[in-house]
């Protein structure tokens, strides 16, 4: 039996796995009451895969994810009351979030994505939204500060 192009091409499709096939999907939980208080991303902080999805879960009524600080060339989000929604990290870097209703309250997170390429406006923006919290106001930073590298 002889191999021609269309085996060689079959057996590389078999033997090597798609990228999309090694990513990971994360759940963030947005919830009333967690681990770290009330009004909370659960978990926090996460440190993800580029390529990984991330799920924000409507756990609890009332609360939506919206992007603050992204790395250069991702995509913002902005995610409805109530609504489920899953991104996709495409770029390394620091993702800083928050829950509109509840930004008062401090309800942050934070994703790294690889190397923190961006650190300098992740920081910026945990600072304005920690200056502009009347409660929680450690928590933001708290996550921040797992960045690692």
């Amino acid at each position: 039996m002889s191999f021609n192009f269309k085996h060689v091409a079959l057996a590389a499709a078999i033997l090597i796995p798609s990228t999309s096939a090694l990513a990971a999907e994360h759940t963030i939980e947005m919830k009333n009451n967690g681990a770290d208080g009330t009004m909370v991303f659960e978990p926090g902080f996460i440190k993800a895969e580029k390529g990984d999805t991330i799920k924000f879960k409507a756990t609890d009524p009332a609360h939506n994810s919206i992007s603050v600080a992204v790395p250069e060339g991702a995509e913002s989000w902005e995610g409805a009351m109530n609504e489920e929604i899953e991104i996709t990290l495409d770029e390394e870097g620091v993702y800083v979030y928050k829950c509109t209703p509840h930004a008062v309250l401090n309800m942050v997170g934070v994703i790294q994505v690889g190397s923190p390429t961006n650190m300098d406006a992740a920081e910026e923006a945990v600072a304005e939204l920690t200056d502009n919290a009347a409660t929680n106001k450690d928590r933001g930073q708290m996550y921040l500060d797992k960045v690692d590298g």
